[in-house]
C-alpha cells in the first residue's frame, strides 16, 4: 500500500537535525564592519581573536568538528594587544589592522607555530624566517590566528587522494554538509572562513586549490597572476603555476586582502618584473558588468555537472540584466589538449621546487623529496592509511629542468594557455571576461575511492599562470557553486570589478549550515 506521506517529509525524517552551533554575533562580518566597531570602540583587536579563538574551540575542535584549522598561534592575544596599543597611540595602520586572519599551513611563519604541509614529515619544523607574504601581512597589521589545514602536500602526492586530508590535521569537513569534500588543497581556509572563523584567509593554489573549496563552500576566492604575489617561503608544488590568494566571504575583503598580499619580492624574480601593484579595493564598481564583454566557455566546463549548468545559466542572465553583453559561446578551443603537459611540467618542477625548498630549511628531518618518500614508506600506517604516494614516486624518475621533454612540455603548455588559448580567445571576441562553472557540487568524503571529481574549470587559468575570481553563484541540496571570472595576465582589477557588480547585484552567499548529509531530493 503507497504510503500517503509526502515524499519530502520522508527525506527530512531520514535526515537527522544540522549540528547548528550557537549564534555568533560576529557572523558573517565583513572588514569594513570589524573596523567599524573598533572604531567606535564596540571592539577591541583582541576582543576581536577571542571571539574568534572561541568559534574554533566550539566549530573546529567539537561540534560539527571541521579539523579546519590544523594550528592556533600561541601569540595572537600578544600580536591584538600591541595593535591595539598602536592604534591608541597612532591609529590604524590600514584597513587590516586588526582583522584576524587564518592562513594555509604551507606558508612559513617564523614564530612559534610549525610549517609542515599537514605532514608528520615536517611536524614541529620552525621557519627561520616569515614568507614574504606573512611579513606583508604582518606590516598591515593582522592578527594571525593560526594555520589551517589542507591537503596533504598540497594534493600532490597521489593520484588516489581524499581532498582535505593530511596525516597532521586529519579530514577537513565541508561546513554545509558535513559528509561531503571540502575540495582542493585549500580546503581548511575554505571551511574555517566559510564557517566564520576568522575573517579573511589565505590559501594557494596550483590548479584549483582556492577557487575549487572557495566554490564548493560559498566563498569569493581569487587566484591572481603568476608574479603579481611573491611564492617565497611557500612550500612548493611548480613555479610555474604557484601562487598565494585570498579567501573570503565577500569580493570587498578578497579584494582589501589581495592588495596586502601583493607587492614585489627581492626572493621571488617573478615579482620583480611584474610591477603590478594596486589597492584592488579600487576595482569596486558595482556598474562594471554595465557594457563589459562576458565570454561563455562552454567546451569541457559546461555538461558534467546539471546543477552546475543551472546555476551557471542563471548566472548568466544576470550579468546580462545588468547590462553585460554575453557572447556565448566563447570557447577556447585548446583546453582539451593542457593535461598531459601541464602534469608533466608540475611532476618536474615539483622534484626540483620542493627539494630546494628543503635544503634551504636546515631544522627539517627530511631534505629532498626521496626522503620524504622514504618516510612515508616507513610511517605508512599514519601517513598512507587511504592512499599512496605515486604522484611523489613519478616525480622522484623526472630529471632535470634543462631536460629537453621538460622544456617540450612547458613551452606547448604556454602555447596552448596563453598564446593560442586565453589570449586568443579574449582578443577574437573582444572579452573583458570569460565565464564558467567553478566546478561541480561537493562529492561525499571517500577514503577508500578517493575523490570524485565530475569536472571543472581552473586548469586554463591554472596553466596560463593567469587570474581567477570565483563568486558565490547559488546553492544545490544545500551545496555551493561557484561561477569563475577569468581573463588574460594581470587582469585582477577588472575581474574584481566584474565579480563585485555580479555579487552586489545577486547576493547568493548565505551562512552553512552544517548540515549531517544531503536530504534526498
Amino acid at each position: 500500500m503507497r504510503s500517503s506521506v509526502p515524499i519530502a517529509l520522508i527525506a527530512a525524517l531520514l535526515v537527522p537535525p544540522a549540528q547548528a552551533p550557537a549564534s555568533f554575533e560576529l557572523e558573517e562580518a565583513t572588514i569594513e564592519q570589524l573596523q567599524q566597531g573598533m572604531q567606535s570602540g564596540r571592539y577591541t583587536a583582541r576582543g576581536l581573536a577571542e571571539l574568534y579563538l572561541k568559534r574554533i574551540e566550539q566549530i573546529d575542535r567539537s561540534g560539527p568538528t571541521l579539523r579546519s584549522v590544523i594550528e592556533v598561534n600561541p601569540d595572537a592575544l600578544g600580536i591584538a594587544d600591541m595593535l591595539d596599543a598602536e592604534r591608541r597611540t597612532k591609529g590604524p595602520r590600514g584597513p587590516l589592522h586588526g582583522i584576524p586572519i587564518l592562513i594555509k599551513d604551507n606558508i612559513d611563519t617564523a614564530d612559534r607555530m610549525a610549517t609542515t604541509a599537514g605532514s608528520l614529515a615536517l611536524d614541529g619544523s620552525i621557519a627561520a624566517r616569515d614568507a614574504f607574504i606573512v611579513q606583508r601581512l604582518r606590516a598591515a597589521g593582522v592578527v594571525l590566528l593560526g594555520k589551517t589545514n589542507l591537503s596533504e602536500w598540497a594534493n600532490f602526492r597521489s593520484t588516489k587522494s581524499t581532498s582535505g586530508w593530511s596525516a597532521r590535521g586529519g579530514q577537513v569537513k565541508n561546513p554545509y554538509v558535513l559528509d561531503r569534500n571540502p575540495c582542493g588543497s585549500s580546503s581548511g581556509t575554505g571551511a574555517a572562513i566559510s564557517a566564520n572563523l576568522a575573517a579573511v584567509g589565505v590559501g594557494t593554489e596550483t590548479d584549483g586549490s582556492i577557487v575549487c573549496p572557495a566554490g564548493a563552500m560559498g566563498l569569493v576566492g581569487i587566484k591572481p597572476t603568476i608574479g603579481l604575489v611573491s611564492r617565497s617561503g611557500i612550500v612548493p608544488i611548480a613555479h610555474s603555476q604557484d601562487t598565494a590568494g585570498p579567501m573570503a566571504r565577500t569580493v570587498a575583503d578578497a579584494a582589501a586582502l589581495l592588495a596586502a598580499l601583493a607587492g614585489p619580492d627581492p626572493r621571488d624574480p617573478e615579482t620583480r618584473r611584474s610591477g603590478h601593484t594596486a589597492d584592488y579595493r579600487k576595482a569596486l564598481n558595482r556598474d562594471a558588468l554595465r557594457g563589459a564583454r562576458i565570454g561563455v566557455a562552454r567546451k569541457r566546463y559546461f555538461g558534467y555537472s546539471p546543477a552546475a549548468d543551472r546555476l551557471a545559466e542563471a548566472a548568466i542572465e544576470d550579468m546580462k540584466a545588468r547590462g553585460a553583453v554575453i557572447v556565448d559561446p566563447a570557447d577556447v578551443p585548446t583546453v582539451d589538449q593542457l593535461d598531459s603537459c601541464e602534469f608533466d611540467v608540475l611532476l618536474y618542477e615539483f622534484k626540483t621546487d620542493l627539494n630546494a625548498y628543503l635544503a634551504a630549511r636546515p631544522s627539517v628531518r627530511v631534505r629532498s623529496l626521496k626522503e620524504i618518500i622514504a618516510f612515508n614508506e616507513e610511517h605508512k600506517d599514519r601517513e598512507m592509511p587511504y592512499f599512496g604516494q605515486d604522484i611523489m614516486l613519478m616525480a622522484e624518475e623526472k630529471g632535470p629542468l634543462t631536460s629537453p621533454a621538460y622544456r617540450q612540455a612547458h613551452a606547448t603548455c604556454h602555447t596552448l594557455s596563453r598564446t593560442d588559448g586565453l589570449d586568443a580567445t579574449m582578443k577574437k571576441f573582444k572579452l573583458d571576461a570569460i565565464v564558467a562553472p567553478t566546478g561541480a557540487p561537493a562529492w561525499p568524503i571517500d577514503h577508500v575511492n578517493g575523490d570524485h571529481v565530475l569536472g571543472a574549470s581552473s586548469p586554463l587559468a591554472a596553466v596560463a599562470g593567469y587570474p581567477n575570481v570565483t563568486v558565490p553563484a547559488g546553492e544545490i541540496s544545500g551545496l555551493p557553486i561557484g561561477i569563475s571570472f577569468m581573463g588574460t595576465a594581470w587582469s585582477e582589477a577588472k575581474l574584481i570589478g566584474l565579480a563585485y557588480a555580479y555579487e552586489q547585484a545577486t547576493t547568493k552567499r548565505r551562512p552553512p549550515r552544517f548540515l549531517p548529509t544531503v536530504a534526498v531530493q
